[in-house]
């Protein structure tokens, strides 16, 4: 028999499985490659053949794909039945008209969204190249920053902590390497890798110790690795393949689809009644079918998805030149919403420039080998260099040599957030090993068992730990971040672990300063007038971080510490998250608790963060926000990146945001009151007349007409006063505005409805030539009494629903106080003109309307007047009474 053919994922397991349980050298002839690295033109050549390394939802679609989902929209796919079934039942001239009136709307809604959400989609691409997230790749035998996208199978790369995984990787050398593979697996703890081979053949793919994928990243320590699959053919790629699109909703997502389902109910609940008033009542089942089908029409809001495409594109390109790159539109409404920013302390309150300002012994007085152990640290270490790094390597170089080039490292003890503190193993110019640790102060307190000071080794006596404990917290109170430094003496072994930090001699500390920026104090006042309150989340002491909140305008009486949040019950924890506003010492699972604490409490939160120790809260919260200088997990987590780490900057993204909800509102309230009030108008209009209230081409024309109106809202001005707080998704509110302004439509409706019966005698059966020489001496003799009254509530309907989005669009008074964009008012003016012509016009009789008498006109005046006036009135009321 022959073999059975494998799939795309068996094939892939295959590969991983090999190059798990085979020896190193055997899976770089494999991959054909080597401990060197492929040359520039092997990748060039691979990069052909493999594709770009990237998975299903990162990748953009083609155009065909962008159509079909444009059409597969399920108000599109109902629009089509409508026509459809119109077609299928058609006798007249009219009701084919009516299917291709139809046709035409199905036609600009696929048509507008496919256009539209192409340059939305070209404008994100352009705005999200901008973020670079690249790996240390060996080309032509020398590292180089490569970007992810450009890495294939035989690439090898240099992993430390804070890298994501660029690829699914055989592990060619690690030294305690972590990994958070969260995002895979759901483990929250990291889990430990090592070069090893693994002979295991009866385990997944993400349980070989030597294998990392893509999609994880480095919590601490070291390696050297293979790529060994890429792009869609990785683990994380074959997942994404199968979710691509399934990304969660947002809050603004699950309200815009409550939205439509409404829209739905309404028709569900009003297309069956009119049908069987209209042909109980009138006997003609054929028109009552063509009427109901039209009133369909006119209930679907077709034009939603193009109006949410275009309001959020527009918003994103508005956020880019406010220094906001938006990686997920769908977040720009939660950007909006949010009323809880949690963010870092430092860089985003402080300048973000750290100047070492200490390098004492334990007794504070200058010490110059303290100075050179921290610089030899900092040196040799191979993992992430942080701020304080930074500071001590500048400090070397504003301040001379230190002879470091007859010092050599031996081996490393990478940092992470358990021990807070790292460790290089060196090899002196006499020959001696030392190891050099750093780290927070309490935790290096804790692995000393001596001091030394002025050469001389001392014991560290209990009462000593008590006055090094107040001198740190001296130092912190006045604003400097410590760190102490320790040594030990070393054997001849090559390697070192975890374990070898232990009877430590300390040495002293070091002290920086990162004094509070000038604009932090500014900014948090106006994000605190705009309804967003700040709190601080960091793993820095709460000395230093009380000293820098206090001094920018936080609340730092009340600093809840990490190890109180690690004891706290989730109930009790979102109690406590209501009342603080600084928290500190945390570790990135307090973070993401906090996080998720205060989003039990209702509140929409967004996190700030450039770090490793950032990004579970980062994915914990609404909105993740970073800088585009972060570590690549951070930014790779983020929703959006600030490329400026500054409040400043995020208020005016928080802005431009709200701006996008307040225009999709728009649409949305006058979408939804027009049809609630369209709902009372047409059922009392069929139960009322002999004949219908309007032909069905005529309701599919207003609706046409009415759609062509709404197309500008992405472009229109918002008020100061509508983007001041938060604009949540609000549902309850959104049904308060549908049911009092809905129904004022059809008060004057029914005063049309009343004119065009008792005052121009449309309740004849035929309009008689005397009765048309009152109104205008051109008149057609015998034109049916239907056709005036079709004519007299179309051309108010299409007037007065063009008309009032200019009210609903605004909390001020409109055309005095707040004016809409140009292009909303021209289109206004354009829509409102066309509805007036139409009765004169060539195509009248086509559209089944006759030219409406002089007398009509000043009465739709008042009646314009009247609307406008009364649904202003209701407007002001309710945001009076805070209702909407």
């Amino acid at each position: 028999m022959p073999a059975e053919k494998k799939s795309d994922g068996q094939r892939a397991n295959d590969l991983l499985r090999d190059a798990a349980t085979g020896e190193i050298a055997e899976v770089l002839e494999r991959l054909k490659t080597s401990p060197t690295g492929l040359s520039e033109a092997e990748a060039a050549e691979r990069l052909e053949v493999f594709g770009p390394n990237e998975v299903a939802h990162e990748r953009r679609h083609e155009w065909l794909h962008r159509l079909w989902i444009a059409v597969r929209n399920p108000l599109v796919i109902l629009l089509t039945i409508l026509a459809t079934l119109t077609f299928a039942t058609a006798e007249s001239s009219s009701d084919y008209a009516c299917g291709v009136v139809m046709l035409v709307m199905v036609f600009l809604g696929v048509s507008l969204r496919f256009v539209q959400e192409t340059r939305a989609g070209n404008a994100a691409a352009k705005l999200k190249a901008m973020i670079k997230v690249t790996a240390t790749a060996v080309r032509d035998g020398q590292p180089k920053e490569v970007p992810l996208q450009q890495l294939v199978p035989g690439d090898v790369v240099k992993l430390s902590a804070g890298d994501m995984i660029p690829g699914d990787v055989r592990l060619l050398s690690a030294k305690d390497l972590f990994i958070i593979q969260a995002t895979l697996t759901g483990e929250s703890l990291p889990v430990e890798k090592t070069d090893a081979r693994d002979l295991r053949t009866n385990v997944s793919s993400i349980e070989h110790t030597n294998l990392c994928f893509l999609g994880t990243s480095v919590e601490s320590g070291t390696a050297m690795a293979v790529i060994v699959a890429t792009g869609t053919q990785t683990y994380f790629g074959k997942m994404a393949s199968s979710l691509a699109g399934q990304q969660p909703d947002t809050a603004f997502d699950r309200g815009v689809k409550r939205f439509v389902w409404l829209m739905l109910t309404f028709m569900l609940v009003m297309v069956p009644m009119v049908f069987f008033i209209n042909g109980l009542l009138k006997h003609n089942w054929k028109d009552a079918f063509f009427f109901a089908l039209a009133v369909a029409v006119g209930l679907t809001p077709e034009m939603l998805p193009m109006i949410v495409s275009v309001c959020l594109s527009k918003g994103a390109l508005a956020m880019s030149k406010k220094k906001v790159i938006v990686k997920r539109l769908n977040s720009i409404q939660n950007f909006g919403a949010m009323d809880v920013l949690c963010t870092d302390k430092t860089g985003t309150l402080t300048i973000d420039h750290v100047i070492l300002e200490l390098h004492c012994d334990v007794f504070k007085n200058e010490s110059e080998a303290v100075l050179r152990d921290a610089y030899l640290i900092s040196h040799f270490q191979t993992g992430l260099k942080n701020l304080l790094d930074r500071a001590v390597l500048r400090y070397k170089e504003l301040h001379g040599e230190l002879g470091i080039d007859k010092y050599k490292m031996v081996d490393e003890i990478p940092f992470d957030f358990s021990r807070r503190m790292m460790s290089v193993a060196i090899a002196c110019p006499d020959g001696e090993r030392q190891l050099l640790t750093k780290g927070a102060p309490e935790a290096v307190f804790a692995k000393c068992t001596h001091f030394e000071s002025d050469g001389e080794i001392f014991p560290m006596e209990p009462v000593l730990v008590g006055d090094l404990v107040q001198q740190v917290n001296e130092l912190s109170e006045d604003g400097f971040r410590v760190l102490a430094v320790a040594t030990k003496k070393l054997g001849q072994q090559a390697t070192f672990t975890k374990a070898d930090e232990s009877n430590l001699v300390l040495t002293g500390y070091l002290a920086f300063l990162d004094p509070p920026k000038e604009t932090a104090s500014k900014a948090i006042t106006a994000l605190r007038q705009h309804g967003v309150t700040v709190k601080v989340l960091t793993g820095d002491n709460d000395l230093v971080t009380r000293k820098v909140c206090s001094e920018v305008g936080i609340h730092a009486e009340k600093i809840l510490l990490g190890s109180q949040v690690e004891n706290m019950a989730e109930d009790q924890l979102a109690q406590e998250v209501e009342t603080t506003d600084v928290f500190a010492r945390l570790s990135p699972a307090h973070k993401k608790r906090v996080v998720q604490a205060l989003q039990r409490n209702k509140h929409v939160v967004g996190f700030m963060g450039d770090g490793i120790n950032d990004a579970p809260a980062l994915r914990a919260a609404d909105v993740g926000i970073s800088v585009d200088n972060a570590v690549d997990i951070a930014k790779e987590s983020a929703d959006m990146i600030l490329l400026e780490k500054n409040l400043m900057v995020l208020e005016e993204g928080v802005l431009e945001g709200r701006k996008v909800f307040v225009n999709i509102l728009k649409y949305i309230r006058m979408g939804a009151s027009s049809n609630f009030g369209n709902m009372f108008s047409v059922l009392g209009a069929s139960a009322w007349l002999p004949y219908l209230p309007m032909q069905p081409i005529q309701v599919l024309t207003n609706n046409l007409l009415y759609d062509f109106s709404q197309v500008p809202i992405p472009t229109d001005n918002v008020g100061e006063q509508q983007i001041t707080k938060p604009r949540p998704w609000a549902m309850g509110e959104i049904a308060r505005f549908i049911m009092f302004i809905g129904p004022i439509s059809s008060i004057f409706d029914y005063t049309t409805f009343c004119l065009m019966w008792f005052f121009f005698k449309c309740s004849h059966a035929i309009v008689t030539p005397d009765l048309l020489a009152r109104f205008h001496d051109d008149a057609v003799n015998h034109t049916q009494a239907a056709a005036l009254f079709n004519t007299g509530w179309f051309v108010e309907s299409i007037m007065t629903q063009t008309l009032i989005v200019h009210v609903i669009r605004t909390n001020l008074i409109p055309f005095i106080q707040s004016r809409a964009s140009w292009q909303l008012t021209m289109t206004t003016i354009a829509i409102m003109g066309v509805g007036a012509y139409l009765p004169f016009s060539p195509v009248a009789r086509f559209l089944g309307f006759v030219p409406l008498p002089w007398q009509f006109w000043p009465f739709l005046a008042i009646t314009l007047i009247c609307y406008v006036g009364l649904t202003q009135v209701i407007k002001t009321w309710l945001i009076r009474k805070s209702w909407v």
